[in-house]
């Protein structure tokens, strides 16, 4: 038998305009998130207002005419382009008898949607919840709703199923910090590992589905052994990719440096899911070099990088150099790619000669420090001989009555580490 395919749930989307410039774009983008959700976008209305009312959001009328417009149309679902205090969401939902979502809860179910890892889903759970809590109402309790005589015992039972439900709630929310802190004690050990190597690390950051993970995924094609083990997940679709990936990318000449693909941005991310993605772009805090991946071919694309700095802001991540790659030059006619200037990369991640270019931009960048040395090991040291051609970039090799001598470009670690075998007159 076939398996039953649902339809998806039908919505209309909603907000205010309060006069700002980028409006228009975030109803837009309200709606691609409808999409990604799996709604079905039916219907749109909007409200010019100075601000929003407390009681209702709207205005009182303009809810009215959303449940006309809803029914109208067969919407099951309301979504609101901003987060609705409790009230707010309680009142449109009373007079409109429809199920009513605001921007933070979309988002937060896209991302619980989407979450394959532990730690994502427990960074997810904790950002639901803390968003759950104030809003949980004795109206959603049972004992709340049972009729009879006993009017005030049933409100007090009510009250007293609530006070428990927000114990468990806080009781979870804790446990589950308490697991994450656990994990992130796990994932500093395997940083500093990593990090013990001295391996630059370089982070792609940037909006959402602005091609972080297919420039990643490139990358790894072109200099990685096996690469379609090391693949990261790729699709044209908002919050495609939760995790942090990390990857090591060796080049021709023997230099590593550490590629890490993180979570991606969207205007008006929730600030406890902010909170909660903290440890995941640890990555980034720590990395010598941010690649910021900008959607080219959107023309909203400075709105999103202005997201992508004021999020980095937000978490700390700040005087980090970075690289302005602006990706899907391909989907822009008549713009030549790629092309450098100064810090701003016009590139395509589908392009071979725009992924070898970003490549040289890197090395300039995260290997300026390092040093062209030439090194004499006397033959009972072949196992440094080892280390030089398995950890540094190794231009040439001779072998001399007095040892095995090397010429190769070292990072300032191992500048330090090879140091007594340094042939001086190459100073």
């Amino acid at each position: 038998m076939q398996e039953q395919q649902h339809a998806p749930e039908k919505v209309i989307i909603t907000g205010i305009s309060r006069g700002q410039a980028d409006f228009d774009y975030t109803m837009q983008e309200l709606g691609e998130l409808a999409r990604a959700n799996n709604y079905d976008v039916v219907g749109e209305s909007r409200q010019n207002l100075d601000r929003s009312t407390a009681g209702y959001y709207f205005g009182t009328g303009k809810v009215e005419e959303i449940a006309e417009l809803a029914r109208a149309v067969d919407a099951t679902t309301i979504l609101v382009n901003d987060e609705l205090s409790p009230s707010q969401l309680r009142n449109i939902e009373r007079v409109t008898k429809l199920h009513v979502v605001d921007r933070t809860q979309l988002i937060l179910e896209i991302f619980a949607n989407r979450a394959q890892s532990k730690t994502a889903k427990t960074q997810v759970e904790i950002a639901q919840l803390q968003y759950a809590l104030p809003r949980l109402h004795p109206s959603a309790n049972k004992l709340d709703q049972q009729g009879g005589g006993g009017g005030l015992a049933n409100r007090g039972a009510g009250e007293s199923k609530l006070e428990m439900d927000r114990r468990v709630l806080n009781k979870r929310i804790a446990r589950l910090r308490q697991e994450l802190k656990d994990a992130d004690v796990g994932e500093e050990v395997r940083r500093a590992k990593r990090q013990e190597n001295e391996l630059p690390v370089v982070a792609l950051v940037g909006y959402t589905n602005a091609g972080k993970s297919t420039t990643m995924n490139g990358l790894l094609g072109l200099y990685a052994d096996h690469p379609e083990t090391k693949q990261v997940f790729e699709k044209d679709m908002l919050f495609a990719t939760l995790d942090t990936s990390v990857r090591q990318i060796t080049l021709p000449d023997h230099r590593k440096f550490l590629l890490s693909d993180t979570v991606g941005f969207v205007s008006k991310l929730p600030h406890k899911l902010v909170d909660s993605f903290k440890a995941t772009l640890a990555e980034a805090a720590n990395a010598d070099l941010l690649i910021q991946v900008v959607d080219y071919a959107d023309p909203h694309y400075p709105e999103m990088m202005a997201v992508t700095e004021k999020t980095l802001n937000s978490i700390g991540i700040e005087n980090v150099p970075m690289i302005e790659a602006y990706n899907k030059a391909d989907l822009r006619p008549d713009t030549r790619y790629p092309e450098l200037n100064g810090n701003q990369f016009i590139y395509s991640a589908k392009d071979p000669a725009s992924l070898a270019k970003l490549v040289e931009l890197i090395e300039s960048r995260v290997f300026a420090d390092n040093e062209t040395n030439t090194y004499l090991i006397p033959f009972d040291q072949g196992q440094l001989v080892d280390f030089i051609n398995r950890e540094t970039g190794v231009i040439s090799t001779d072998y001399t009555a007095a040892g095995t001598q090397i010429k190769t470009v070292v990072n300032p670690i191992q500048a330090g580490q090879l140091r007594p075998y340094l042939v001086e007159d190459e100073q």
